[in-house]
Order: structure tokens, then sequence, then C-alpha cells
């Protein structure tokens, strides 16, 4: 309910957090545990349904894969999509899995020093070769 501090409307607030515990079941079953003593893929679950509670317009998210196991990765990302597309929200990724991150976006952008040195779409980032060598780890066929 702490996210939803800026809001007044009781009845809409509690809509939200139904949609909340439709996206992330966990948190409802876990609603009297304390946020502390959540794993680390439900803390990250819990941060993102405390932002959906102030009824964004624009969601940043600084890293969500960060200590989590590979499975609640998945599962994560698959929420950041629904929120996405089901729910019309923006969204701003800054995420060092630099080809899950690609594989998700419309939009992308590669950060060095704090400069842009590249933007362009999800699919032509994934594609570039400069991308693949320097960021992605792919080395070039045949050399």
């Amino acid at each position: 309910m702490l996210g939803a501090y800026s809001r007044s409307n009781s009845a809409e607030i509690q809509d939200t957090l139904h949609v909340i515990f439709a996206l992330f079941p966990v948190l409802g079953e876990r609603i009297d545990q304390r946020g502390g003593t959540l794993s680390g893929g439900e803390q990250q679950m819990l941060a993102i349904g405390r932002a959906l509670m102030s009824h964004p317009r624009l969601l940043l998210l600084d890293e969500p894969s960060l200590g989590l196991a590979p499975i609640v990765v998945d599962a994560l990302f698959r929420k950041i999509i629904q929120l996405n597309q089901e729910m019309g929200l923006t969204i701003l990724l800054v995420e060092q899995n630099a080809s899950l991150a690609l594989d998700i976006s419309r939009r992308g952008y590669v950060l060095e020093t704090g400069e842009n040195v590249i933007e362009g779409s999800g699919k032509e980032l994934l594609a570039n070769q400069k991308i693949k060598e320097s960021y992605l780890g792919i080395a070039r066929a045949g050399g």
C-alpha cells in the first residue's frame, strides 16, 4: 500500500492491488509476510508492485535481473512484457543482460562511459555485428 500514498480513491487503490495480485499471485499469498523475508525474485515483484500502486505511465527498471536465478529472470521478464503489451505501460529498462533486454525491447541504446554510442530497434541491435562482439560475447564466425 506504500506505493499508493499519493492516491486518495480507496476503491481504485483496491482495484490496482487486485491487478497486482493477479500479475504476481505469490504476493497475494505472502500478504502478511515482511518484504525483507521474501526471496530475491519475490522482492523484485514487490518492488514492481509497489511502483504500480502509484498508477504510473512510465516504469523505470534498473537491473531487475540482478542476482536472480535464470528461471526467475525468465518469469520476471514475461511479466515485464505483459505490463508493456497488455497494460500499455511504457518501460525504461537498464539491464546488463543485453541480449535478454534487447530481445524484448522496441528500442535500445548502448552507452559507453555515459555516452550513447549506438541506438536502434532491439532487433537491429541484436543483429549488429559490433554489438554481438563487444557486448554479447558472440565472436564473428571464422575469425
